[in-house]
């Protein structure tokens, strides 16, 4: 019996000096995985953050928006006399120069009365003629009485008694009626001139209305659309009887304009002259303009203000109609100190940045700014030239947290987005 509870001591010994050892052999794995884990996070690198530097340039603060273009001038071409199209010299797309003849109208009434009218002026001119003929004769006859009475008188007057009374009375009539005569012719080369002139008048009221006949280019342009054909009867365009129709439309699109509305809160920096820059997507390409003239005026309902903008367009590649957008520069600062947007934080009323020091480690800094472009900004204060500053990931560091800087360039961080 002593030697069966002997060895029952012995097993239970041997069974609790297991436990020990498996408890104990346990406790040390764990330690050994804790101590792994932190050394894992000991050696762990420091988060690689984008920084760009903090450099000079010239900043320029921009208004773009989009509007459609529309010719410098654009008019119907309308009839000014009433008659059938003898002749269309032009079509859609034409290109025509000021003076150039358009259309010829077939007016007969018009002919007619133009011949009546030279017809007219014609005889006024001989009436006219003959009044300076008979004026002259007058004249003549009148310097031939006067002569006669004045020599009678002064004979009658140096020899009393050598000539009749009755033969000076007589020269004294005549000398009078001759006068007379003359005032008459006088007279009537007054009215001749007149009426010469009243039929001068009426003939270059015909040759207008002739002159009419044929519809000329006002200003040098391009044909936008044709409304008649030969034989069409066209009426007048100042006729009130009826909806006359233009021949043609004419729109000058050597120089193009640009009808933009302005917001009231850059009105202040419009000016006339301000250079514009144009671009056209369909075309791929940037054009130049200038503000040539604006309302001076806000509207009340949509608080802007109408600005037009002139495009030359000698080599006619812009088409009215077409879509462009109109950028102007607003504000100018050269060789400013300049960070990128993206390194900016808005937070309790301030903005702020945050920059890696010499040591790697994150700084925040505050800056005061000045102008603000899409992509970047001005820096008053807060920033020196050189500091590098993180452009993306700023939730995610904190002030004094060590990283591990990749310097980008702008043009980097636009293209790629930061991370």
């Amino acid at each position: 019996m002593k030697n069966q509870r002997g060895i029952a001591r012995s097993a239970s010994r041997a069974v609790r000096m297991g436990a020990v050892c498996a408890y104990s052999l346990l406790l040390s794995s764990a330690c050994t995985r804790a101590r792994h884990v932190e050394a894992q996070a000991d050696s762990a690198a420091p988060p690689t953050v984008a920084v760009v530097p903090v450099t000079r340039k010239d900043l320029a603060r921009d208004f773009e928006i989009a509007a459609e273009f529309r010719p410098y001038q654009e008019i119907n071409v309308y009839a000014k006399v009433a008659g059938y199209v003898q002749r269309i010299n032009v079509d859609i797309g034409d290109r025509v120069k000021q003076g150039e003849l358009l259309a010829i109208l077939e007016v007969p009434e018009i002919a007619a009365d133009l011949d009546h009218a030279k017809a007219a002026v014609r005889r006024s001119q001989d009436e006219l003629k003959r009044a300076e003929q008979d004026l002259r004769r007058a004249k003549s006859a009148h310097e031939v009485a006067h002569l006669e009475y004045s020599r009678l008188a002064e004979v009658a007057k140096t020899r009393p008694g050598l000539v009749a009374q009755q033969e000076i009375d007589d020269a004294r009539g005549r000398d009078q009626e001759a006068e007379a005569q003359v005032a008459a012719a006088q007279a009537g080369l007054e009215a001749a001139q007149e009426q010469l002139q009243v039929d001068q008048a009426t003939l270059q009221r015909e040759q207008s209305l002739t002159d009419y006949s044929r519809i000329t280019a006002p200003f040098n342009g391009v044909v936008t659309q044709r409304y008649a054909d030969t034989g069409a009867m066209v009426a007048a365009g100042t006729s009130s009887e009826k909806q006359a129709l233009p021949v043609v439309q004419l729109a000058q699109n050597d120089l193009l304009r640009l009808d933009i509305p302005v917001p009231e809160s850059i009105v202040p920096r419009i000016h006339v002259g301000t250079p514009v820059a144009v671009r056209v997507p369909a075309l791929g390409k940037t054009y130049q303009g200038k503000v040539v003239r604006f309302a001076d005026q806000v509207d009340l309902s949509t608080r802007t203000m109408t600005t037009e903008i002139d495009v030359p367009n000698p080599g006619l590649e812009l088409v009215p109609g077409m879509y462009a957008y109109a950028t102007l520069t607003l504000e100018r600062k050269p060789d400013a100190l300049a960070v990128p947007v993206l390194a900016l934080i808005h937070a309790g009323g301030q903005t702020k940045v945050y920059a890696v020091n010499a040591g790697d480690r994150i700084e925040e800094k505050v800056v005061a700014l000045g102008i603000q472009t899409p992509s970047e900004a001005e820096v008053l204060s807060g920033l020196r030239e050189g500091d590098r500053v993180v452009v993306g990931q700023q939730s995610q560091l904190q002030p004094g947290e060590k990283v591990s800087p990749k310097l980008m360039s702008l043009a980097q961080i636009s293209g790629n987005g930061a991370q």
